[in-house]
């Protein structure tokens, strides 16, 4: 309390006498910078090694054009062999794609370049999800309305002129 015997009567009512704070700070800093390690990794502890089947899901087999998780056929194993070597001598993920990619060209890896005509495997999507967003923004407005109009009301046309009125009385009759 003595520390703030500076600030006027009404400023210190309300308040508690302070405890430990900076024990309290010091606590919360280490908190905060232990889940910054965590998040970015670092305190994470040693890098994990790949292994055959994360490679295997990520790899198409060259002769059978279908992931290598799935190919059963003797160039399947071949590469399967190969990406077991690479890992045994300690290769991370990103090495041992890029020794398929030196040993079986870029259709080992399953996706579209990124130049040219393959370039639209990445931007078509993105497109069409676009526009759909822009016909939901443009629509959505108009099916509010609709939804407030009166329910008994027709789109554009007020009631039945006397004419119309006993043309559908008569009609009506008919069917009783």
């Amino acid at each position: 309390m003595r520390a703030m015997a500076w600030l006027p009567l009404r400023s210190r009512v309300g308040r508690r006498p302070r405890r430990a704070g900076t024990a309290g700070l010091a606590g919360l800093l280490i908190a905060v910078a232990g889940a910054s390690l965590l998040a970015t990794g670092a305190a994470a502890g040693p890098v994990q090694r790949t292994s055959l089947p994360v490679i295997e899901r990520q790899v198409m087999c060259v002769t059978c054009k279908i992931p290598l998780n799935v190919a059963q056929s003797p160039q399947a194993d071949h590469e399967r062999a190969f990406i077991q070597s690479l890992i045994g001598r300690g290769y991370s993920e990103a090495q041992v794609k890029r020794a398929l990619v030196d040993q079986y060209g870029p259709t080992v890896l399953g996706l579209p370049g990124t130049r040219g005509f393959d370039l639209s495997a990445y931007l078509v999507p993105i497109a069409v999800v676009l526009a759909l967003l822009a016909t939901l923004i443009l629509l959505l407005p108009r099916w509010r309305r609709r939804a407030r109009a009166p329910v008994g009301a027709p789109d554009g046309a007020g009631g039945l002129d006397a004419v119309d009125a006993a043309r559908l009385e008569s009609d009506l009759a008919r069917f009783d």
